[in-house]
Formats: structure tokens, C-alpha cells, sequence
């Protein structure tokens, strides 16, 4: 189901959180859970990963994730707030020690000259550090986009729990 690196970047997240007792999370809108698939791929990762909140919807976002409607209407569901939200939000709900949240316009449609096809914003929350976003502008066809979401939030992941 998944490429070679994808599943090798899960094996390497699933060692190291274990050896640092990390609990990690995801909330994942653009991916459309393809993250969290990635890392229970791995036999043994029910013992660093708590759950994935798939939030599709700005009502979901909001209902699930409690992502303000306030962010929702002032910046968008692509956008630095809204990613960050996502991830704090995960980590609460999920009881986390890291959570990753991925926002984005996949395509093939649905892209603004502010927010182009391909633009995926990365909320990261951790109990070590304040919470920011990351955005990348990915380019290909709607699969690429997804499938090089997926390998930038493992690499993040890894980076961050070094």
C-alpha cells in the first residue's frame, strides 16, 4: 500500500517515539487519514500512536478539533491558524505528547492565487515547545500532492522528536 520510504520513515517514528515514550497524534484534513494509515502499518505502533482525527469539513474541524469558527471565517481552513488549532486540538483529544495536523488544497480544483493547488499547511503542537505551522507548496497531480504531504509530515515528525 505504501512505498519503501514512507514505511521506512513509520518504522524509524515508531522507534524512536518508543524509545522516548512519546505518544504522538494526527488531525488530517487534505491527507485524508493517509498519515495515520502510514504509521499503524507498522505492527507494534499502538504503542506511540493514540489516533488520527480525519476533519474533512470546516464543521468537522470545528466540531471535532474545536478549531474556531472565528478562524475558520477570518483565515480559512488552509491556513497557519487553522493548522495549528488542528494540532492542538488533536493532542487534547487524543492525549498526545506531539500531534501533527495537515490542511490543504490537494486539487485538482479549489486553488486561489493566494492558495494555489498544492499549498499544505503542517501544524505541529508538542508538550516541549510552542506550537507553530509550516507550509509547503507541493506540485503534481492530486495523488503526489497527498502522497509528498504524507512523507513531509513522517520527516517533520522524526525531526521534531530528535
Amino acid at each position: 500500500m505504501f512505498s519503501d520510504e514512507i514505511l521506512q520513515l513509520s518504522e524509524k517514528i515508531l522507534h524512536e517515539a518508543k524509545s522516548k515514550n512519546i505518544k504522538i497524534s494526527c488531525a488530517e484534513s487534505c491527507t485524508g487519514g493517509l498519515v495515520g494509515a502510514a504509521l499503524t502499518e507498522i505492527a507494534g505502533s499502538s504503542e506511540i500512536f493514540n489516533g488520527s482525527a480525519v476533519v474533512y469539513s470546516n464543521e468537522a474541524k470545528n466540531k471535532i478539533l474545536n478549531v474556531s469558527r472565528e478562524i475558520l471565517k477570518n483565515f480559512g481552513a488552509v491556513s497557519s491558524e487553522c493548522a495549528v488549532s488542528m494540532a492542538e486540538g488533536a493532542r487534547k483529544i487524543y492525549n498526545s505528547h506531539f500531534a501533527i495536523s495537515l490542511t490543504g488544497i490537494a486539487g485538482p480544483d479549489g486553488g486561489s492565487e493566494l492558495k494555489p493547488v498544492g499549498t499544505v499547511w503542517f501544524g505541529i503542537s508538542s508538550d516541549k515547545k510552542e506550537s507553530y505551522a509550516v507550509k509547503k507548496i507541493f506540485s503534481g497531480d492530486r495523488a503526489e500532492i497527498r502522497g509528498s504531504a504524507v512523507k513531509f509530515a513522517l520527516n517533520k515528525i522524526l525531526e521534531e522528536m530528535k
